[in-house]
């Protein structure tokens, strides 16, 4: 592969819903555990999310699901309104059931969407969808 994308971290964010690591062309986000997000809820992820990437610099959204939370799949479409620049979304799943929800929510994006059972591979990914665009 080419280049690749800088896997430094530029940013640890610790947050109601949980903890962000901002890179410069993805961000891993790890949701609490019971936790019941909205696009409400997840406003100032978005904030964030607007600082680093504004709508230019392309970048990858990883939902590294080490915690079992709910989510409400029509959210996606309000966010994705929000970044023109999200080329992708990867999922980690590390059990069954979450990775069956991570497929009916999958459902909800029009964006490029994968499931992974390792953040390595997710990262791997973003290279690919990043470069490739």
């Amino acid at each position: 592969m080419g280049k690749n994308t800088n896997d430094t971290l530029l940013q640890k964010h610790e947050l109601d819903i949980g903890t962000v690591y901002f890179y410069n062309n993805y961000v891993i986000v790890e949701i609490k555990k019971g936790i019941v997000l909205n696009f409400e809820k997840a406003a100032p992820l978005f904030m964030l999310g607007k600082q680093y990437y504004g709508n230019k610099t392309p970048f990858v959204y990883i939902s590294n699901r080490i915690n079992s939370y709910s989510f409400e799949p029509t959210s996606h479409f309000k966010s994705a309104e929000l970044f023109p620049n999200l080329k992708g979304v990867a999922v980690v799943t590390y059990n069954a059931v979450n990775e069956n929800v991570a497929r009916l929510e999958q459902a909800f994006l029009d964006k490029p969407a994968q499931i992974f059972h390792s953040l390595d591979e997710a990262i791997e990914w973003v290279n690919e969808i990043i470069i490739s665009d």
